[in-house]
């Protein structure tokens, strides 16, 4: 079963802007021995909407290979362009990634007949387990609540949701009223215990690149219901799930990564390295987590 800590991972460039496939080794390698469940290859954290189609394809099955079922692989597979969505589903499949995450379409701003149109499409044209993905933060489009439990209920390939709104309401309600088979799976640091502790599978997490042991740790704990244990935990990790944010991720992630001497401090454009006048707040907040 799908559950736990799993990261969203960043994906290392080298100093020249290339895919930096040695540290993306190290990164893997990195996350298996402190304890993470599942790695998510190529999602928004790994800086999908710069990669080209053949870096995304490449990247993903890179991880695969060298994660070599040690723990499930998650393809970041999402597009606005339904057919791209296919195209790159087929591709991790063929690869050997285990479950696809497909974000709601983001700049087209369908509505909620579109959204299950697309995702509709997705699951009749591929054959990977698939876990949707709200955030409409970066989306604007919503997956709203009842449309997800319907493509649930609907599509035997569509297992789940990672939801990362931090709205512990909606959780609260796609927990009350999914298929006891439908994961409900954060996608937001800050609340992902308090979900997790309501009843959902664990965290796909931007921390948990940094802290993987910790995030881990308190999603291990909260699965078990010994939400004092997850919250103490979690209470490490409070300075790294609102710096990590400080400026667009996963600029920050990054640089706490360089810090640990994991991989080079480089992100694509548009996106450019964090400011250095965050640096002390975030090695402050590696402090807290115990890191450095």
């Amino acid at each position: 079963m799908l559950q736990g800590s799993m990261v969203a991972l960043v994906t290392p460039f080298d100093a020249a802007g290339q895919v930096d496939y040695d540290a993306l080794d190290r990164l893997i390698e990195f996350h298996i021995e402190a304890g993470t469940h599942a790695i998510v290859a190529v999602g928004t954290t790994g800086e999908s909407a710069t990669l080209s189609h053949a870096e995304h394809n490449a990247v993903t099955a890179h991880t695969v290979k060298r994660v070599n079922k040690r723990v499930p692989v998650i393809a970041g597979t999402g597009s606005n362009s339904t057919a791209e969505a296919i195209e790159t589903t087929i591709a991790a499949e063929q690869a050997g990634a285990d479950i696809s995450l497909s974000v709601v379409p983001y700049y087209n701003k369908p509505c909620q007949r579109g959204i299950y149109a697309h995702f509709k499409a997705i699951a009749e044209n591929t054959g990977l387990p698939m876990l949707l993905y709200n955030v409409p933060g970066r989306t604007v489009a919503d997956l709203d609540g009842d449309t997800a439990l319907a493509l649930g209920r609907d599509f035997d390939r569509i297992i789940g949701i990672k939801d990362a709104t931090g709205d512990l309401a909606r959780g609260r309600y796609l927990l009350d009223n999914c298929p006891d088979d439908f994961l409900v799976i954060s996608g937001d640091d800050n609340t992902a215990v308090e979900l997790t502790l309501m009843g959902g599978q664990g965290n796909i997490s931007v921390t948990a690149n940094v802290a993987p042991s910790l995030m881990s740790q308190a999603m291990e704990c909260a699965l078990a219901g010994d939400a004092v244990g997850a919250r103490a935990a979690n209470e490490k990790m409070l300075g790294l799930n609102t710096g990590l944010f400080i400026e667009s991720s996963p600029s920050p992630a990054k640089y706490c990564l360089a810090q640990l001497g994991m991989i080079g401090n480089h992100v694509r454009l548009p996106l450019v390295e964090t400011d250095p006048k965050h640096y002390p707040m975030l090695q402050a907040a590696m402090r807290q987590a115990e890191l450095i």
